[in-house]
């Protein structure tokens, strides 16, 4: 998430109302999660195991709940509570933003574009030339649609990432200030949802076809030409590269890449990344030729075992 302007180091901590490190005019655009940070931005820590990863990371300034010493070129901002502070800056830049209307006045519809009955489409979102968006369909602040785009009834689109912080007294959500954008000649089917990024962008690529009941988890990025078939949640940040098929009922854990041509067959559960160009399958997901061999080993046991006696 970039800010609108540039901010000083004393701006932030004074927003945040903590100490820092560093000198008081350094440059601050903008604030990411670890795996998508860029010079200039903020990221944060509130773990011991990942400050190393933190500090050495191409964010600029570390929002950190210890002193540590600050490598060069960087700045600190000291918080007894980083992850509630990250939060403090998303609400700040990115306030959620009530409508009382079907179609934001500050939403932007191209020519040719249908929207059917019911459907809700928030702030700042834009829509693309020659789309059909059907009934019922939600569509969340800043959300980016291209050009000849099918979404039918039912989807939502921006909701919030599921990512949450343990506290004795229940569980804490990190707000998500991040956007989903869907390229052109995209088709999405009913009941789906995908989430927007907490920082960043979920981003659909152009081409691909997703059918219905399909959920895609926050910072996701999809490549150009993948079929995703009903009932597969994809987790977040995960990168499916271009010409991925994925067949029906495939779960994925968190932060994995599916290389490009790969296929996954359904009920597989992706546990780790796979290389592209390969059919897999099954769980623990392996390569299905190997794994179909062994399931029908497994058939042959019975019949190994009455001979052994």
């Amino acid at each position: 998430m970039k800010f609108p302007k540039v901010y000083s180091l004393q701006d932030i901590a004074n927003l945040l109302q903590c100490e820092f490190v560093g000198d008081a005019s350094f440059p601050i655009y903008g604030m990411n999660e670890i795996h998508v940070v860029e010079s200039g931005d903020i990221v944060f820590v509130d773990h011991p195991k990942y400050y190393d990863k933190a500090l050495d990371s191409a964010a600029t300034v570390v929002l950190i709940n210890k002193k540590v010493d600050c490598p060069e070129g960087k700045a600190l901002l000291i918080s007894d509570d980083p992850f509630r502070d990250f939060n403090t800056l998303t609400r700040h830049f990115k306030p959620f933003q009530y409508a009382n209307v079907s179609i934001s006045a500050s939403a932007k519809v191209g020519a040719g574009t249908i929207i059917q009955p019911n459907s809700f489409i928030g702030n700042h979102v834009v829509i693309g030339e020659n789309c059909l968006i059907h009934s019922n369909v939600s569509i969340y602040d800043h959300t980016v649609i291209g050009n000849n785009v099918i979404i039918h009834a039912g989807t939502i689109l921006g909701a919030d990432a599921f990512y949450y912080k343990k506290r004795a007294e229940g569980y804490d959500q990190l707000l998500s200030g991040g956007r989903v954008v869907i390229k052109d000649n995209v088709g999405i089917g009913a009941l789906c949802t995908i989430d927007k990024g907490v920082t960043g962008d979920t981003i659909i690529g152009e081409g691909t076809k997703i059918d219905n009941q399909v959920h895609i988890g926050h910072d996701t990025v999809i490549g150009k030409k993948c079929l995703i078939a009903s009932q597969t949640g994809i987790a977040g940040c995960v990168i499916i590269e271009d010409e991925v098929t994925i067949w029906g009922q495939v779960g994925t854990t968190s932060g994995i890449t599916i290389g490009a041509n790969a296929v996954i067959l359904g009920q597989t559960g992706v546990t780790k990344s796979v290389e592209g160009g390969k059919s897999y399958f099954g769980t623990p997901i392996e390569e299905s030729r190997e794994k179909l061999k062994q399931l029908a080993n497994i058939k042959k046991i019975p019949e190994i075992l009455k001979k052994l006696k």
